[in-house]
């Protein structure tokens, strides 16, 4: 399983799968192939949906996301 943490908080938003994994990666920015966090807001997760994206992916990062207009997340293999 990989483990989605708010990068400011540590505070654990989630288990996700592989799959759920690679569509992050694949859809989302990137500095460099070792990154392992990413920036997110309402407008992305928005484009994730309309992508195709994991319902219940979508749904944990609104959720991580509350009243914030935007966020970074981490992510690692546990």
């Amino acid at each position: 399983m990989i483990n989605l943490h708010d990068k400011n908080t540590n505070e654990l938003i989630g288990k996700i799968n592989e799959k759920q994994l690679q569509f992050l990666i694949d859809e989302l920015v990137k500095e460099d192939r070792a990154d392992q966090d990413y920036y997110i807001n309402r407008d992305q997760l928005d484009q994730l949906e309309k992508k195709g994206g994991d319902e219940t992916l979508i749904q944990m990062l609104r959720d991580a996301l509350g009243n914030k207009d935007d966020m970074d997340i981490i992510w690692t293999k546990s």
